[in-house]
C-alpha cells in the first residue's frame, strides 16, 4: 500500500527527539531538551503589529506563486546589502520555509543517477531529499580537527563524472562551523574544474554569526554565481520558525524550475507571512544582533563547560546555535543500570531516559563521534543541564 518512495525513508532524527522529549515533560519528567534547532526568543513585535495590520486590511487571498513582488524586490536589496549579491526579482522565490527551498531546489536539478556531495556532519535531511529526487548522496565525513569542515582535497576525492551538486551549510547545522572566505574560494576553484557541478549554498544561520562577518559562496565565487543556488529564509535569525517563509536566489533557468514544481505542490507561501517577512526586511537588524549576541554568551558557557567535562572535547562553533562535541571517550562503557554504550545513540538514550536531558545524536548527523547540542534554551536551562550532563557521563563505567 505505502510507496518504495516514503518506505525509504527514515523519520527526522531531530524531531524525533524532540518529540520525545515534550512526551516524558508531559508526564511530568523534569527533561531539558537541548534537541531543538528553534530560536527560543519570539518573533520580534514589529514583525507581528506588520502581519497583524495584514490581516486588518484584508489581504486574505493567495499572492503569486514566487511570492509578491514587493517581497521580492526587498529580498534583492537585501541580497545587495548583506551580501554583496546582484540578484533580479526573477531569479528570487519565495517558498514555505527554507527547507522547502532545498527540497524543492534539488527536485529541480537532479536526475536519477545523479550524485549529491553531502559534507558529514550534515543536516538530517540533506540526503533524504537527495533520495527523494531519486539520485545517490555522497558523504564526504570531514574531520573534528578541521572544525568538521571539507577541504578542497576532500571535495576533489569526491567528485565522480556522476556529481551534479553539491551541498554546503554555513554557519553549520549541526556543528556550528562557518567557513571563511579564503576557505570558501579554494573550494570553489575546485569547482573551475567542472562545469556541470552545482552549488546549493544553504545560510539559513546568516544572522548568528558570531566571530566574524557571514560570507555567501556567491560572493567568494561570483564568476559561478549562475552555478550557486542560495537558500535563506527568515526562521533563524528573525526567530520566525512558524510562519515557514524561505526563499531562493539563483539563475532564471532553476528558480523557473521551481517555479514550476511548487506551482503543483504547495502554490505560493502565506500572504500574512510574507508581509511579516516584508516588515522584517524593512526594520532594522538591532533585535536580531541582540538575539545573536546571547546566543555568543550561551555558546561560550557551553563549549567552556564541555571541555571541562574529562574525555569531551568540543571547538568553539563560530555560528548558528549548537555545540558538537565529540564524546567517543564514552563509548564501551556501562550505565548504572547495565547498558551498553557502543554508539552515539546509545548515549544519548540514557541521557535522555536516565538523566533527563534531549541531546540528538551524531549517528543522525553522519558523525558517529558526536552529540548535537541546541543551546537555544535559557542560561538557567543550560547550567542545570551542563550539570546533569557531567554528572551522568561520570556515572558511566
Amino acid at each position: 500500500m505505502i510507496s518504495q518512495r516514503a518506505s525509504a525513508l527514515a523519520p527526522s532524527e531531530t524531531l524525533k527527539i524532540s518529540a520525545r522529549a515534550k512526551e516524558l515533560q508531559r508526564e511530568g519528567k523534569p527533561v531539558i531538551s537541548l534537541s531543538a534547532g528553534e530560536p527560543d526568543f519570539k518573533t520580534p513585535r514589529f514583525i507581528c503589529d506588520a502581519a497583524i495590520q495584514a490581516i486588518n486590511d484584508g489581504h486574505h487571498g493567495y499572492t503569486p506563486n514566487t511570492g509578491t513582488p514587493e517581497l521580492k524586490e526587498l529580498i534583492v536589496a537585501k541580497l545587495k546589502r548583506d551580501n554583496g549579491l546582484e540578484y533580479k526579482t526573477n531569479q528570487v522565490i519565495v517558498s514555505n520555509g527554507a527547507k522547502q527551498s532545498v527540497g524543492f531546489a534539488m527536485l529541480a536539478v537532479l536526475n536519477p543517477g545523479d550524485e549529491v556531495i553531502i559534507p558529514a556532519p550534515f543536516w538530517v535531511s540533506y540526503p533524504a531529499m537527495a533520495q527523494l529526487a531519486e539520485a545517490t548522496p555522497v558523504v564526504a565525513r570531514t574531520p573534528f580537527e578541521n572544525d568538521y569542515k571539507i577541504t578542497p582535497a576532500q571535495l576533489e576525492a569526491a567528485i565522480t563524472p556522476k556529481t551534479k551538486l553539491f551541498v554546503l551549510c554555513t554557519p553549520s547545522n549541526p556543528t556550528g562551523s562557518c567557513y571563511s572566505e579564503d576557505e570558501l574560494k579554494a573550494l570553489a576553484e575546485v569547482f573551475r574544474n567542472y562545469p556541470n557541478i552545482l552549488i546549493l549554498s544553504d545560510e539559513i544561520y546568516e544572522y548568528i554569526s558570531f566571530d566574524a562577518p557571514h560570507v555567501s559562496f556567491a560572493k567568494a565565487a561570483p564568476d559561478l554565481i549562475n552555478r550557486v543556488i542560495t537558500v535563506n529564509g527568515f526562521s533563524k535569525g528573525y526567530a520566525m520558525t512558524g510562519w515557514r517563509l524561505g526563499y531562493i536566489a539563483a539563475s532564471p533557468e532553476i528558480v523557473g524550475a521551481v517555479d514550476k514544481l511548487q506551482s503543483q505542490e504547495t502554490s505560493a507561501p502565506s500572504t500574512i507571512s510574507q508581509k511579516a517577512g516584508e516588515a522584517a526586511l524593512k526594520g532594522g537588524l538591532e533585535e536580531i544582533y541582540a538575539m545573536r549576541d546571547s546566543f555568543k554568551l550561551r555558546r561560550d558557557f557551553v563549549v567552556d563547560s564541555l571541555n571541562s567535562i574529562p574525555g569531551v572535547k568540543c571547538f568553539k562553533p563560530k555560528g548558528a546555535f549548537y555545540a558538537f562535541p565529540d564524546v567517543s571517550a564514552y563509548f564501551g562503557k556501562t550505565t548504572p543500570k547495565g547498558q551498553k554504550i557502543e554508539t552515539s545513540t546509545d548515549l544519548i538514550m540514557y541521557l535522555l531516559d536516565d538523566v533527563q536531558i534531549a541531546t540528538v545524536p551524531g549517528d543522525a548527523f553522519g558523525e558517529p563521534n558526536g552529540i548535537r547540542l541546541s543551546y537555544a534554551t535559557s542560561m538557567e536551562n543550560l547550567e542545570e543541564a551542563l550539570s546533569r550532563l557531567k554528572k551522568g557521563l561520570a556515572a558511566l563505567v
